[in-house]
């Protein structure tokens, strides 16, 4: 993804978006519900499910901004949900959010991985919270179940192959896709959730019982009725944008959507 890279020096100083910036609030929000989808129904990312998590988050984040700047007068801030230059998951983890996992994916010893982030950038001068610690030891579970190989080690660190990734396939990628990643991409119609539906840390257990808790955000709930796959294939364009008014999936546009369910017709 070219624009990561062009970005980079912007992201390494959140002052280069806030320049009075003298702290990151970094929060997280619970997305996960279960999300089996149907015979012949498009088969969606968590995520994606239910409203635009960056209008739901920057919702909530507004409602901090107001509080803060009502308890300090003249206080700048600026919010950010994955639309700015700004290194999120470092920063979360920073902010004790989680660690970094093979996946690359940060992950809540807790509460597993299954939330979103979001970012105020304040004026406003807070003490630093503790980095997050933990890691995954020998477990290659995420490693093992990837259906592209894209979760490999190199330059010393765990890193995702962009270019082998279902979520990066379905969603970014524009145009045809190789012949062995169709077969691999499965019934995923938009993004991928394989590497958290078979970490341990995402798996609920007696000791461990907020790990992949349901969300409490209504916004996020599954309430879209999408056509089967059939119909998506052949979707017009304006009929699709009208589906995918507010919703993550619109990312994909009319064109990649009409592929990915193509694809997920071709295997079955």
């Amino acid at each position: 993804m070219d624009y990561m890279a062009r970005h980079a020096e912007l992201r390494r100083d959140p002052r280069s978006l806030l320049p009075s910036a003298r702290s990151v609030i970094a929060v997280s929000l619970n997305y996960y519900q279960d999300a089996a989808p149907k015979g012949g129904e498009p088969r969606i990312a968590r995520y994606a499910l239910g409203r635009d998590y960056h209008r739901v988050v920057r919702g909530k984040l507004k409602k901090l901004q107001a509080w803060l700047t009502s308890e300090h007068a003249g206080a700048e801030c600026r919010i950010c949900v994955d639309s700015a230059p700004l290194l999120e998951r470092e920063i979360a983890h920073r902010a004790g959010l989680g660690w970094f996992g093979k996946n690359t994916m940060l992950i809540d010893s807790r509460t597993g991985s299954w939330f979103l982030l979001g970012f105020l950038l304040t004026s406003i001068e807070f003490e630093p919270s503790k980095p997050s610690l933990g890691g995954c030891g020998t477990c290659s579970a995420c490693i093992d179940a990837c259906p592209t190989g894209a979760i490999v080690h190199a330059q010393g660190r765990w890193q995702v192959d962009a270019r082998r990734c279902i979520s990066y396939l379905t969603i970014e990628h524009r145009g045809a896709i190789d012949q062995p990643l169709m077969r691999a991409i499965g019934d995923w119609t938009f993004g991928c959730d394989v590497c958290q539906e078979v970490c341990p840390f995402n798996q609920p257990r007696e000791s461990q019982p907020d790990r992949a808790t349901s969300t409490q955000e209504p916004d996020f709930l599954s309430r879209r009725q999408w056509p089967n796959l059939k119909e998506l294939a052949q979707i017009g364009d304006d009929e699709f944008k009208r589906l995918a008014a507010g919703s993550p999936v619109a990312r994909a546009r009319p064109d990649g959507i009409r592929r990915n369910a193509q694809i997920n017709l071709e295997n079955k």
